[in-house]
Formats: structure tokens, C-alpha cells, sequence
């Protein structure tokens, strides 16, 4: 017992010596512990494309100094290589930011646009095999993830099957920026009773022909009604209109698991589409379909 009295008393009057009140943290111990008083580089060409391109017009900021505190810390990621940031982002620009821009104006823009991205060079990975390309957050913050795969033609080692990736992103792109939208001013509630009955929490089991085959346009959008609307919007700009038609021509004859027929779910698709253009031009004043030409324009001068 003597000991450990002992023990105690030691312990207090070391507690009580380190913590006296003149023992104050310098500058130099405070810049010795890393990302306290904020990260400090020297700006490059990267931030100054970003400032020039992004923050000046549209005060859009881009993060892509590493900095795992501002993402999932149950995840392991990579950071994004800094010959990507430019690439990546001038490609985001010319296919989004520039096509809404030629139809709403820079007002429309500089209202709505989220106003923060973070850079992650690799996918997000989920435990049910899923994997996150992108979030949004309160409409101000996007993360994009497996920026280290983006390539475009005229990139070293491109190749064709690397339009995967290029569409991959766009989609996540015009998918949350569509959130915002509908998040601000929501869509008809008509949209919800298409197909009211198939949502399901089970759509990561399901292929996107096999949703085809009941009405959606992939096999996301049977989440939810909110993600069956701008699951609409992103592929219907990223694909184009033939390529949408193309999907819902495409749906096969006879009656799908769920008891869809052909006809039902060519309906149901072209019915979410009417809606969806409607709502862009009675709530925003946007041609939806200039839009898409737009849109698809600028991916294909990408890919081929």
C-alpha cells in the first residue's frame, strides 16, 4: 500500500509540474505537429488553373492535398495524383459547368452549384460490394472518387474502354448536381407513383438490364424515387437521346420477374422522361433537350 502511495504522489507532482501555467506551446511547437494552423504549400500551375477556372468564376474550390479528416475514416483510399486534378476537372467543366451555363446562364451557376470538391485518387469501397463514385453533401461539398483512372483521348496510354470511366464520372457529377436541384425545388409528385411498388432495397442483386426490363433506366434508381429521378437526368445527358432510346428499345419482349410487360416498362421510362423534361424547363427554363445535345457533344469529343 506504501508503494502505491507512493506511486500516487509521484504521479500528481509530475501532473502538476508538466501543466504548470507557464508552460506555454511556442509557434515552433505548434508547427511541429502536423495539420494544426492549416496546411501551407507553395502554389502551383494546379491552383492556379483552379483559381483562374473555377473559384474566380464560379467560387468553386478543389482540394486535392491529401487530408483524411475530410473523408470516411473507416475506409482506405488513396490520394489523387496531381497530373489528374486539371485533367479531371477541366473535363467537369467543359461537359457540366459549360452546358448549363449555354442554357440557364452563369447566374444559374454561381446559385446552385456546390461550391467545395475533394479529389480521391481510388473508388470508395462498401461491405455490401457496392462501390461510392461520388457524394454530395448539403449541396455544397462533392467528393470524387477513382480520379487516378480518369483518362481522355489525347491522355497517355488512353484507350477506348477507358470511356467507362470517363461516363462513370460525368454520371456521378450530373447525378448529384441533379440532387440539388430537385432538392431545392422537387419534382412533381407523380414521378413517385411510376413505379411506385419496385422500389426495392435489394437493387445491388439486380443488373441495369434486368431494371430496364421493370421501368428504370438503371438498377440504382430502384432505391428510391429520389434516385430513380436523377438517375434520369445523369444517364439521359451522358448517354444522349439515342443512346435513352436505345435502352428503352432495347427493353426485350415478354413480362419481366416482376411481372413488368415490355410495354409497361417502355411506359413507365418514357413517362419519367416527360416528366423530367417538363420539370426542367418549368421550374428552371432550361431545354432539356439542347441540354443533352450539349452534353453529349462534349463526351464524345472526349472519347473519340
Amino acid at each position: 500500500m506504501k508503494q502505491i502511495k507512493l506511486c500516487l504522489c509521484l504521479a500528481l507532482i509530475v501532473s502538476f509540474a508538466s501543466c504548470k501555467k507557464e508552460d506555454k506551446l511556442t509557434d515552433a511547437d505548434v508547427s511541429a505537429i502536423s495539420g494544426l494552423g492549416g496546411d501551407v504549400w507553395t502554389p502551383t500551375a494546379i491552383d492556379k488553373w483552379i483559381y483562374d477556372s473555377l473559384t474566380v468564376p464560379y467560387n468553386i474550390a478543389v482540394k486535392y492535398k491529401w487530408d483524411q479528416f475530410e473523408l470516411e475514416l473507416d475506409k482506405t483510399l488513396v490520394p489523387p495524383k496531381e497530373g489528374q486534378v486539371i485533367p479531371v476537372m477541366s473535363s467537369i467543366k467543359k461537359v457540366w459547368i459549360s452546358t448549363y451555363v449555354a442554357e440557364a446562364g452563369d447566374l444559374f451557376m454561381k446559385t446552385l452549384a456546390p461550391k467545395f470538391f475533394n479529389l480521391v485518387g481510388s473508388g470508395s469501397y462498401n461491405l455490401d460490394g457496392s462501390a461510392t463514385l461520388g457524394t454530395a453533401e448539403g449541396g455544397r461539398k462533392v467528393v470524387l472518387y477513382q480520379t487516378n483512372y480518369f483518362r481522355t483521348k489525347g491522355m497517355p496510354g488512353y484507350v477506348l474502354s477507358d470511356s467507362n470511366v470517363i461516363k462513370q464520372m460525368l454520371h456521378t457529377i450530373q447525378h448529384e448536381f441533379a440532387h440539388i436541384l430537385h432538392q431545392n425545388i422537387l419534382y412533381p409528385a407523380e414521378y413517385k407513383r411510376i413505379s411506385q411498388s419496385l422500389y426495392t432495397s435489394d437493387w445491388i442483386n439486380t443488373t441495369d438490364g434486368e431494371a430496364n426490363r421493370d421501368g428504370f433506366v438503371t438498377a440504382y434508381s430502384m432505391s428510391g424515387p429520389d434516385e430513380d429521378f436523377v438517375e434520369m437526368i445523369a444517364m439521359m445527358l451522358i448517354e444522349g437521346r439515342t443512346g435513352f432510346d436505345k435502352i428503352v428499345n432495347s427493353i426485350p419482349a415478354g413480362t419481366s420477374p416482376l411481372g413488368t410487360t415490355q410495354a409497361e416498362a417502355q411506359k413507365s421510362l418514357r413517362d419519367k422522361e416527360t416528366i423530367v423534361v417538363n420539370y426542367y424547363k418549368q421550374v428552371w427554363k432550361i431545354d432539356f433537350y439542347s441540354l443533352q445535345s450539349r452534353s453529349r457533344a462534349a463526351i464524345v469529343s472526349m472519347i473519340y
